[in-house]
Parts: structure tokens; C-alpha cells; sequence
């Protein structure tokens, strides 16, 4: 008899269900990012908190949540615009529950990634985080027992997908099937979720529990486009000039590649411009290195994330380049509104070109690397970092004291598939600075005491002042490319801590055409472009208001500046002196309720912020 799974239309039944078939020693998988099955979640969280016997142990990655509202402005910035941004996606407990403190002891939740950022002052997250490489999570959750795996699926008729998410979940279901694994597989419907095909097509026989209940599904987590500065669009001027014309792409989500994006199809559609810009950067061309002309056979894309930049390329004749029906093969997404909307309204036949695959096929050459190998040609393999050492050592995750801000994810896997394949290249891009504390401070550091992409695994990184190629190179040459691309406030102390080093020539200076590495001419080169319309702000459209993306900067300002006092104070005095500006922002003022101040607090807000839309009047 063909087995079938056991459908339930409450939360709470699927969790008594659950407990019924594995005990109250509960280990739960849950997705990485969008594909968490969050009321079948939230109601196992329940269970635990009412029935302290039960012990749940949860493990996943990138618990997605509303961002906090830690200030009264950036409260009045997000609150009224997070239906709008985020609709009803429904807030996992267990997330709350443990940034508050207050997660009980008989339940653990352990991520292997995080929400950039979002995890830093929470000992308990941190104490948990379990460090892996994407392509071992598997052998992770195997070796700690999960019995249970809970995931938000979608069908047609009796036909199902794991849509967004066959990243480890297909790989469990291989190893249950061949006995390395016993689990429970527990989905939740949802049919706003796009129906993909590859490794995300499981059968009904392979699911043993369903929820389903039209009033519980809910809107796909939506992540707001973030605007591309003028660095991060020099960085993908730069990056597009690595990508081979019948080669293969990896990019990632977020403002760099977005601009990746933007400017291979400046390149393959405008290719004059494109070539303008970069000249107007002082790109060097390297032969063998750069390439410049539109695509004529195109770029297979083989990302672990499937971003919004793909269809984008695809739409522009640029992602054409085939590998069995396919133009794309990722493993997971998370993206906007825009992006799940226009896959749920493709049809069936062009959105089979998009195939998602199991992780260990994106992440890893092994099983069929034959043809892998003759896939992935001429690949390009684009990661951002935070950090980058004079000697090219990468950090991505984590900081110094060992707070971890990420995670490794897949970057490792990528920058190794880079050297195993005999013509790929791994590409690091970074922002040579960033500001903290009303500071500008280098990202490119002589050393750090953390490292997630060893210097022995070098290769190319860019930031908005060029290319460093470091691969094959000795380390003076390597700290000589590397100080070439860092900002020129900083070369010098740089360059010192290198001599002192013994690492380059005590006689070795900076060339004369690298000592202008500064944002003015960053800005003198790429703003004309701006204001003409070519790079935009947001090159792909944007769920902010033309107001709210006027104020995003200035909010970008106050968060630099919230944790010094003087800081805020400077500001509140130039406010006084910003009448005309009140007149003219009056729309970001009547946004922020501050154009008519009623308390004395509201009135020193609306200073501030008025200095702040000076400040980045321009941007």
C-alpha cells in the first residue's frame, strides 16, 4: 500500500502528531531563511513551554524577523512601513523568546547562520551558533539526531515542492531513504510560494504530515532592496569586467550585487557607457583578466542563492547560456516581493529554467563531477566580506573576540570550488572603508586575529578603487595589489606595518596613480551617471517611498552617530540653523510626524534629522 501523509488543519495537532511519533525528544530542522514552516515551529515552541518534559532542540539558519526599533527615529522611519515591507509574516517564537532572555532551558535553538548583525548582544545565540560550512550542515543535523524537519512547501493538485528550499531538506530525504537518517517529515502549505522544479520536487509519499489551512498561510518574508551607493557601484563596474562571455556566475544578494547586475547589463547593452565608466574609474585592463564586449553566448548562473540579479541578467539576454534546460541552478532564495511574484506568474515551462538543487550539488564538485566540471566553465564566483588583510586573508563571519555577525555559509565551499576548477576565479569584493563612531576606518587591515577565507587562499578582491589579483603572486606582490586598491588615507600606516614586517622592500613605495584612492573621485567619476539616470540608487525598483529612500540616508547618518553624545549634539545646533531645509523636507518631516514638534524631545528630533537630510542632501 502507498503510504500517505496525515493532513491536519491545526497547528497544535500537527505538534501533538509530531510528539506522538518521535517522543517529547524533539530535534528540529528547520530551513535556512524562507522556508520555515513557522506556525508548525511556533506551535512545537508552545508545547515546550506549557509541558516542561518535552525537550526541543532546534537547529537552522537565518531566523528571519522585523528589524528592531531601537531609537524613537528609526521607531517613526520602520513602523508605519513594515505591513507595507513585511505584510503578515508571522514572527517565530522561538526568535523572540531568546532575544528577550526568556527562551525556557528545556528548549535550545542552534543556527549555523545568521541575519547579519541581528545576533551580536545575544550571549545565548551566540553561545549556540554551531560554525559549518553549508555543504556539512547535512552530516550536522545527522550526527545530532534530527528526528524531526519542518518545512514550508507548496503544491499543485498532489504534486509538491520544497520551492524556496532544497537546500539540506532534499539531502535529508536521499539519506532517509537510504537509512542514514530517521526523521519525521512535517510540511506546512503555503501557496504564495512559487512551485520549482529540480531537487525541490518531493512527492506526497515522501511528506508523513501536512498543514494545511488557507487561513495560515501567510506573505513570504520580503527583504527591501538596500540602495547602491557610488562605492558599491564601482565595485560592480569592476566586477563585471571578470565575468566570461560562455562562463558561469555566482552573485549574491544585496546592494554589490546589485550592482554586479547593473553593470553587466550596462556592459552587454550599453556597452559604450559601460566602457566610459570605467574609464572614468582609471580601471586598469588586464588581458586574460578583463573583458569588456557584450555576451554573445551568454552565462550560465550556479549560485547557492538564487537572487533577483538572475532574472534580471535572463530578462537582458545575458543569462542564456544552457545546462539540461536550465540557465540557473541555486539552492536556496529569500528575496522581494517583486521577485516571488514574477516567479509565481511565469510559466511553468520557463520557470523550469530556474532549477533548484540540493546543496551539495551547488556547493560541491563530488557525484557526477564530470559533468560539473564541464558546466562550470570559466566561473566567476562573487562573495562579499567585511574585511580584507594586506596578505588577501578574508573575514566574513566574525569578529576578533569571536561574536559572530554571520556565518560562513557557502563562501568557503565557492573559493575552493575557485581553485579546483581548472579556470575559475574567486572574486572578494569589499568597501575599502566604513564609518563607526563618527570614524572612517580601513576594511583592509594588515592582520586580524580571525579569518574565514585563509590568505593562502587568495585570489581576486576588489573594493571601489580596483582589482587585486593575488593569486599565484608572492606576498609582496599580493600587499603591493592589495595597497593599490585600499584608500588612500590609509595606505601609508598600512605600508609601514608591512615594512616592519619584513613583508616588502624597505625602498618600495605607493605608485603615484594609486595615491588617489579617495571617495571624491569616486564620486567625481560616477555621480554624472547618477544624476543621468544610468546608476541608480535603486537600480531595481524598491518598496521605499521616493520619501522613505530621501530619508535612508540621513537614518544611515543618526545610526553612526547614536552612540556619541557630542555627535548628536553637533547636529542638534546645526538643525538650529536649517530653517530654509525644514521648508524644503517638509515631506521627510510630515513622514517622520516632526513638521509641527509638540514636546521638547520632538523638537530636538527634528533638528537632528534636519541636520542629518543636510548632510546627505546630495546622496
Amino acid at each position: 500500500m502507498t503510504k500517505k501523509p496525515v493532513f491536519h488543519t491545526r497547528a497544535e495537532a500537527i505538534a501533538s502528531a509530531i510528539i506522538d511519533r518521535v517522543g517529547k525528544h524533539i530535534y528540529l530542522a528547520l530551513p535556512l531563511g524562507l522556508g520555515k514552516a513557522n506556525h508548525i515551529a511556533n506551535a512545537l515552541v508552545q508545547r515546550a513551554i506549557k509541558d516542561k518534559s518535552v525537550q526541543l532542540t532546534i537547529f537552522t539558519a537565518l531566523t528571519l524577523e522585523y528589524p528592531e526599533l531601537n531609537s524613537e527615529l528609526q521607531r517613526r522611519f520602520l513602523e508605519p512601513a513594515l505591513k507595507r515591507l513585511f505584510g503578515d509574516y508571522p514572527q517565530l517564537e522561538y526568535a523572540q523568546l531568546l532575544r528577550a532572555g526568556k527562551l525556557p532551558q528545556n528548549i535550545v535553538v542552534n543556527e549555523f547562520f545568521f541575519l547579519a548583525g541581528q545576533w551580536l548582544k545575544v550571549p545565548a545565540a551566540q553561545q549556540s551558533y554551531i560554525p559549518a560550512n553549508y555543504s556539512h550542515v547535512l552530516d550536522c543535523l545527522i550526527e545530532n539526531g534530527v528526528n524531526v524537519v519542518a518545512q514550508l512547501v507548496t503544491r499543485e493538485d498532489h504534486h509538491y515542492s520544497l520551492s524556496c528550499n532544497p537546500d539540506i531538506t532534499a539531502d535529508l530525504l536521499k539519506a532517509r531513504a537510504k537509512g542514514r537518517a530517521r526523521f519525521v517529515f512535517a510540511a506546512q502549505t503555503n501557496r504564495n510560494l512559487p512551485f520549482m522544479y529540480g531537487d525541490s520536487e518531493v512527492s506526497e509519499q515522501e511528506i508523513d504530515l501536512i498543514f494545511e489551512n488557507p487561513e495560515s498561510e501567510f506573505e513570504l518574508y520580503s527583504i527591501p532592496k538596500r540602495p547602491v551607493s557610488l562605492a558599491d557601484q564601482a565595485i560592480g563596474l569592476h566586477a563585471a569586467r571578470l565575468v566570461r562571455d560562455g562562463g558561469t556566475l555566482q552573485i549574491g544578494i544585496g546592494s554589490i550585487g546589485d550592482a554586479v547586475t547593473t553593470a553587466l547589463i550596462l556592459r552587454h547593452k550599453e556597452n559604450v557607457t559601460f566602457k566610459n565608466l570605467t574609464q572614468r574609474l582609471n580601471a586598469e585592463y588586464v588581458p586574460g583578466l578583463c573583458h569588456d564586449f557584450p555576451f554573445k553566448d551568454g552565462i550560465y548562473g550556479m549560485s547557492e542563492m538564487f537572487v533577483d540579479g538572475f532574472l534580471k541578467l535572463a530578462e537582458n539576454g545575458i543569462l542564456k547560456r544552457e545546462i539540461d534546460g536550465a540557465i540557473m541552478h541555486a539552492a536556496f532564495f529569500v528575496d522581494s516581493k517583486d521577485f516571488y511574484q514574477q516567479l509565481r506568474q511565469m510559466p511553468a515551462g520557463e520557470r523550469a529554467r530556474y532549477q533548484m538543487k540540493a546543496i551539495s550539488f551547488t556547493n560541491e564538485l563530488y557525484d557526477d563531477e564530470h559533468n560539473k566540471r564541464r558546466a562550470r566553465a570559466k566561473a566567476c564566483f562573487i562573495n562579499n566580506a567585511m574585511l580584507a588583510t594586506l596578505r588577501g586573508a578574508v573575514i566574513s563571519d566574525a569578529l576578533e573576540d569571536g561574536a559572530v555577525v554571520s556565518g560562513v555559509g557557502g563562501q568557503y565551499n565557492f573559493v575552493a570550488q575557485a581553485f579546483s576548477l581548472r579556470d575559475a576565479r574567486s572574486v572578494i569584493t569589499v568597501n575599502a572603508t566604513r564609518r563607526s563612531n563618527e570614524k572612517t576606518i580601513s576594511n583592509i587591515v594588515w592582520s586580524y586575529s580571525h579569518e574565514t577565507i585563509p590568505w593562502h587562499l587568495r585570489d581576486i578582491v576588489i573594493t571601489e578603487y580596483g582589482v587585486a589579483d593575488l593569486r599565484n603572486k608572492s606576498d609582496a606582490a599580493a600587499i603591493a595589489a592589495m595597497l593599490a586598491i585600499t584608500d588612500s588615507r590609509f595606505q601609508n600606516d598600512l605600508l609601514i606595518q608591512a615594512k616592519e614586517a619584513g613583508k616588502i622592500a624597505r625602498n618600495w613605495t605607493i605608485p603615484d596613480m594609486y595615491k588617489n584612492n579617495t571617495p571624491d573621485r569616486i564620486e567625481k567619476a560616477l555621480q554624472p551617471a547618477r544624476t543621468a539616470g544610468v546608476l541608480r540608487q535603486f537600480p531595481f525598483g524598491t518598496d521605499f517611498t521616493d520619501t522613505e529612500q530621501r530619508l535612508i540616508p540621513a537614518m544611515e547618518v543618526l545610526k553612526q552617530k547614536s552612540s556619541s553624545k557630542k555627535a548628536l549634539m553637533r547636529l542638534f545646533f546645526q538643525g538650529l540653523t536649517a530653517k530654509k531645509l525644514l521648508l524644503i523636507e517638509k515631506t521627510c518631516l510630515e513622514r517622520m510626524e516632526l513638521k509641527k514638534p509638540v514636546t521638547f524631545k520632538e523638537y530636538c528630533y527634528q533638528k537632528i534629522l534636519a541636520a542629518a537630510l543636510r548632510e546627505t542632501r546630495n546622496q
